[in-house]
């Protein structure tokens, strides 16, 4: 049977467990540590066997960023899962949690986190999840800034916010130099994203197709490719639903709900609001398509979301195909 590690991703540490069950360890979330994993799994294929395991871990932001970097660095393939999607598997096979703390309070925390793990390789053999492709240094980096930049809107949307209900001059005046400080960080961020992606022939032609879309602009084509990094090499629906835009339905025997989106991948949903709304105006095909629901009696925020879903299908293809986008290509 194949070998699959979970690891179970902390602050401070890396819990590993396997599936067939065996002892696992612990490893310091450093670049130390990093090196340490590597060695150790280094020792646990079979003699002759030259196919690495199946590494199985959470999405956990900035814990995991170096983690995988240093995987993709020994050639070393990972599974990187939503912890969501762990935690509906951890309660698909009677586990009220990934954590089930009726089950570990007693026994240590070491332990318990090893426990995560393993149900982490359970859940990666299971469901014979498949590994990712290699992003390379350069997407790590534009994944990094993107992160940053969202962070920064974010701040300066909330000091717009105060400064609507500030009435001091002093207050008035603080707020403004910080929103200058906030304003220089995005320009300098937006600067190093754009030479980032110059200095990368594969990020600049997959660029190039992003905005040749109406309603896709630099901005949000580089967010895209960093939120997004799989698209071009998926199925049209999956790539819908990864970016939680493809319509969920609800129904049972004859009762049908109403469908509803959700999942994916939030960053990548709010990337893509701005430049349908702009499609839904200038684009000619995206035009058509929104007038056409709003004719038929679709609300306003529904049609904007089939847009949505139209412009992120329409991205895969162009850059699955290696093309610009034409009039009439939606």
């Amino acid at each position: 049977m194949t070998m699959t590690i979970g690891i179970d991703i902390s602050k401070d540490w890396l819990d590993v467990g396997r599936f067939p069950e065996a002892p696992g360890a612990r490893f310091a979330n450093s670049a130390s540590g990093h090196a340490a994993l590597i060695a150790w799994l280094e020792g646990l294929g079979a003699p002759g066997d030259e196919t690495p395991a199946r590494l199985v871990f959470e999405a956990t932001g900035a814990y995991h960023r170096a983690l995988s970097q240093a995987l993709e660095r020994a050639a070393r393939p990972f599974c990187k899962v939503n912890p969501r999607q762990a935690r509906r598997f951890a309660q698909a096979v009677g586990r009220l949690a990934k954590t089930d703390r009726a089950k570990t309070d007693r026994i240590a925390q070491n332990a318990r986190f090893q426990r995560d793990a393993g149900m982490l390789a359970r859940m990666g053999h299971v469901l014979a999840l498949e590994p990712e492709r290699p992003q390379g240094e350069k997407q790590g980096d534009l994944s990094a800034l993107t992160s940053a930049r969202q962070a920064l809107v974010k701040d300066r949307n909330a000091l717009l916010a105060r400064r609507s209900t500030a009435a001091h001059r002093l207050v008035l005046s603080q707020l403004d130099r910080r929103r200058a400080v906030i304003e220089a960080d995005i320009a300098e961020i937006d600067a190093a994203l754009a030479e980032l992606v110059r200095s990368d022939e594969g990020l600049r032609a997959r660029e190039a197709i992003l905005v040749s879309i109406p309603g896709l602009a630099a901005t949000s084509a580089t967010t895209i490719l960093a939120e997004m990094p799989e698209l071009g090499a998926m199925g049209n629906k999956q790539a819908a639903a990864m970016a939680g835009v493809a319509p969920i339905t609800r129904s049972s025997g004859q009762w049908r709900g109403r469908a509803f989106i959700g999942g994916g991948r939030a960053n990548l949903r709010r990337a893509l609001y701005m430049p349908a709304l702009v499609a839904a105006r200038f684009n000619p095909d995206m035009r058509a398509t929104y007038e056409r629901l709003l004719a038929a009696g679709k609300p306003k925020k529904l049609a904007l979301v089939a847009i949505m879903r139209k412009l992120i299908v329409l991205a895969n293809a162009l850059l699955r195909d290696g093309r610009k986008w034409a009039p009439h290509a939606a």
